[in-house]
C-alpha cells in the first residue's frame, strides 16, 4: 500500500477504532501509539551489482506499557491527524509503501507491510504482513522459480553474482 491510499482511507473511515493485525489472530494492544514516521530513502546495491533508490514511509507502532489495561483503540482521526501534522513538518512522499514497524515481548520488531484492510460501522482493520526477503538479482543469479533455494553457481567467484 502507497502512503497516499493509507491517508485516504483514514480519512474515509473517519472516527472508526484503528486496529492492526500483526499475526493472524494477534492485534496490536488497544495501548499503541504511533511514536514515530520515518520518511526514509533506500539507496541500494544488489549482489548483481545494480543499485536502486526508492523512498518507504515507516509508522513505528509502540505498546504502552502503563496502559496495558486501555481497551479504546487509537480513532482514524487521531491517525490522520498525527500523520498530517508530520507531513506539515516533513513533507511524505505520497507514492512510497507505508510500512509498519512494530514489536512487542512475544512478536520481534519487525516492518510489516499491509497485506488487507477490513472495515465495519466501528473499525478499519489493518491486517500487516512479513514480506520474505529475496534475491534482487535473480536473472544474473540464476535464481529460478524451479530452483528458488539454490542457484547453480550463484556466488561462486566468476558468477557475477555476490
Amino acid at each position: 500500500m502507497k502512503t497516499k491510499e493509507f491517508l485516504t482511507l483514514l480519512n474515509e473511515q473517519s472516527a472508526k477504532a484503528l486496529i492492526f493485525e500483526f499475526l493472524p489472530g494477534q492485534r496490536v494492544g488497544a495501548n499503541y501509539h504511533i511514536t514515530e514516521v520515518k520518511n526514509t530513502t533506500v539507496d541500494s546495491v544488489d549482489c548483481g551489482g545494480s543499485t536502486d533508490t526508492w523512498n518507504e514511509t515507516v509508522v513505528q507502532l509502540w505498546e504502552s506499557p502503563s496502559e496495558k489495561n486501555k481497551t479504546e483503540y487509537l480513532t482514524t482521526s487521531k491517525a490522520l491527524s498525527i500523520m498530517d501534522r508530520v507531513n506539515a513538518m516533513r513533507p511524505m512522499d505520497q507514492e512510497a509503501i507505508i510500512r509498519f514497524e512494530f514489536g512487542n515481548e512475544t512478536f520481534h520488531t519487525a516492518q510489516l507491510f499491509v497485506d488487507e484492510t477490513q472495515t465495519n460501522e466501528k473499525v478499519l482493520l489493518v491486517r500487516l504482513s512479513i514480506q520474505s526477503t529475496a534475491c534482487k538479482a535473480e536473472e544474473l543469479c540464476g535464481v529460478t522459480a524451479d530452483n528458488p533455494q539454490e542457484a547453480a553457481g550463484c556466488c561462486s567467484p566468476d558468477s557475477g553474482c555476490c
